[in-house]
């Protein structure tokens, strides 16, 4: 399964890169999230590229059908990794994975923000894929359609955090 989603900011590319890599704000970001046992387990930044990597529980947006129940529990472990690069003044593009405990589905993708100093879209594509016999589709679709509510719950966060 695959999404695709932009998000536009009202705020310059830099101010907008400085939020998603300020510790303060991935936490209260994800406090608003409601998720809990937020850490940032890696968080690095040069003028080139940045390394951030947050763990922390969460749960779903949706209720779990009951065929995919055994995957998933009330809280998940949840890992996310981000590799960005600095392609040049305007544009800065991100890979990124996201594993959560105990569900055998992978979940990764691409950002690329692109802008100006006065205002920037994030372009979101990402991609859900379970390779387990008969439940394989079921789970990627449940996980793609949570990740999108997800995504949007935190875009609307973090224009409210700029």
């Amino acid at each position: 399964m695959e999404l695709e989603l932009n998000h536009p900011y009202e705020a310059g590319l830099d101010h907008v890169l400085a939020a998603f890599f300020d510790e303060n704000r991935i936490i209260e970001k994800n406090r608003k999230l409601g998720s809990r046992n937020v850490r940032v387990a890696e968080l690095t930044r040069d003028e080139l590229s940045a390394k951030l990597v947050v763990e922390r529980e969460m749960m779903t947006s949706a209720e779990v059908p009951g065929v995919l129940a055994s995957f998933h529990r009330e809280w998940n472990q949840v890992r996310q990794e981000e590799h960005w690069f600095r392609k040049d003044d305007g544009e800065w593009h991100c890979e990124f994975r996201v594993r959560i405990e105990n569900v055998p589905a992978k979940i990764h993708g691409v950002m690329k923000l692109t802008g100006s100093p006065e205002r920037c879209t994030n372009h979101v594509s990402l991609n859900v894929r379970c390779d387990v016999p008969f439940l394989g589709k079921k789970v990627a679709k449940f996980l793609a359609e949570d990740s999108r509510a997800k995504i949007e719950q935190e875009y609307s966060v973090i224009r409210e955090l700029l």
